[in-house]
């Protein structure tokens, strides 16, 4: 996220500490996935790519920075076991990535190819799961068992998450609390695991532990809805990944939800319904015709609003924090989540 905004002069040095941290982050991930099979090998090196923003290390990295001894420089306050907790975190997230490109049948991530569409369904299927294996095993390196709990308890987390949204997928009906469950599982979980695994190998105490998980559910649930509005209304050029695939998938989401409520006349609740059922069994143009109506809608300013209000939650949740630069970051990249266009 930190490379989709520019820190004020006085953050920079936050920002140094973290970029080496993360680089630390990046030696350890590619180390963990390097195999003997060139196969392999081969695979892995498409998903630096799928890297992107690295939001949720960045998360574990900055409740280090922000909890740890505040006598020494922010980069000291990284521990190896801080490392270890943000490469696999970062694992899990791109085998979400790379299935949801499966179950999506997207072609772009990144302003790149896909695995899938690059080398096929059956490979990026089985890559996501090394991709898993790979993160249980590395978190187990880790010597208290709370760290591979909290990993396994989030990634059935966000496959329980996965499995609620494709049991509503063509749902005309879905309401906003099933929405909201579907986000917090897929998308809060993993960022307030990040929060979480900074903050406790930080020695933090249980009510700071509960607020940096309650941060980390809200940004993650804001960045989903700012995401639903990018497939809606950017363009692939600029988002740099297929957009218009929650509409093409038949995939209600926070925009077509708010746009239903605000339908008063029963033919236009009924032309609506049969635009996503239309759209959910392949038909384009009736996924064009929604996209229009709902972006021209009331629905995106009450879902952009929906997000304004999960991010200022998420902000007091930062008061339990030493007032610092690193919990000033923290605040801005909030905020930030807002504004992304990627």
């Amino acid at each position: 996220m930190l490379a989709a905004m520019e820190l004020p002069a006085e953050l920079a040095p936050v920002g140094e500490a973290l970029e080496a941290a993360l680089q630390r982050v990046r030696t350890r991930f590619d180390a963990q996935l390097q195999s003997e099979l060139e196969a392999v090998d081969e695979l892995v090196q498409h998903l630096g790519g799928y890297r992107g923003k690295m939001l949720r290390p960045s998360m574990v990295l900055l409740f280090a920075m922000a909890l740890g001894d505040q006598s020494v420089p922010p980069a000291e306050r990284v521990s190896d076991e801080h490392v270890i907790s943000a490469a696999v975190v970062e694992m899990v997230h791109v085998a979400t990535l790379v299935h949801d490109d499966v179950l999506d049948e997207a072609e772009m991530r990144r302003k790149a190819p896909t695995i899938s569409h690059l080398r096929g369904n059956e490979a990026a299927v089985i890559l996501g799961d090394y991709l898993i294996a790979a993160a249980y095993e590395l978190s187990s390196q880790i010597g208290d068992q709370a760290t591979s709990l909290a990993v396994a308890r989030a990634s059935m987390t966000v496959c329980a998450g996965e499995l609620l949204q494709l049991a509503h997928r063509d749902d005309a009906s879905l309401g906003e609390s099933t929405y909201f469950e579907i986000i917090d599982h897929k998308t809060g979980e993993l960022v307030a695991l990040a929060c979480e695994l900074g903050a406790r190998h930080a020695g933090a105490d249980e009510g700071i532990l509960h607020n940096a998980r309650t941060y980390g559910q809200l940004i993650g649930q804001a960045f989903q809805i700012q995401d639903d509005l990018l497939d809606l209304l950017g363009d692939e050029a600029t988002v740099g990944k297929s957009v218009g695939r929650d509409l093409d998938m038949g995939k209600l989401t926070l925009p077509m939800i708010r746009h239903r409520s605000s339908l008063d006349e029963p033919d236009k609740l009924e032309r609506f319904t049969s635009l996503i059922r239309a759209a959910g069994e392949g038909d384009h143009d009736a996924a064009l015709e929604l996209r229009e109506v709902v972006s021209n809608s009331p629905g995106v300013a009450m879902a952009k609003r929906d997000a304004e209000e999960l991010v200022e939650r998420a902000r007091t949740c930062l008061e339990v924090l030493p007032d610092s630069p690193v919990r000033q970051t923290l605040d801005l990249i909030a905020q930030s989540v807002l504004a992304r266009s990627f």
